[in-house]
């Protein structure tokens, strides 16, 4: 990439948004074709909804409000960041690792952060196990 990459306007509205309220627990940011990174998705997500949403042959940059019980039965969110990266991708890891990056700085409160390449890695109980 020949220019530094920065969070848009855009981009930081949504991921403040799911940070302050209750109203959304996802954000997936995608690069477009001139290298910005752009908001694709700010929403209310289940699970399942978040892994369909996700390109089986793009990456994407995920920011998830995961929530859960423990085994003791509190309710508990955490936020994960995640970076995916399906096969033939290979060409994108690069500039999607310096995305990542800015984000999870942009995000210093996000603890759990992961790299999935397949969709089982992205599975419920793994997160919550990550997130535990």
């Amino acid at each position: 990439m020949s220019s530094p990459i920065s969070l848009t306007e855009d981009c930081r509205d949504a991921l403040n948004h799911l940070r302050q309220t209750r109203e959304i627990n996802t954000v997936i940011l995608r690069f477009d074709l001139d290298g910005v990174l752009t908001l694709e998705l700010e929403g209310n997500l289940t699970h399942d909804e978040l892994v369909t949403a996700l390109p089986a042959d793009q990456a994407r940059l995920i920011v998830h409000e995961l929530s859960f019980a423990t085994p003791e039965g509190a309710r508990r969110h955490e936020m994960l960041l995640a970076l995916w990266m399906p096969a033939d991708t290979e060409a994108q890891e690069e500039t999607y690792t310096v995305g990542y990056t800015l984000v999870k700085e942009y995000l210093p409160d996000v603890h759990v952060h992961l790299t999935a390449r397949r969709q089982d890695q992205l599975e419920y109980q793994r997160l919550v196990a990550l997130a535990g």
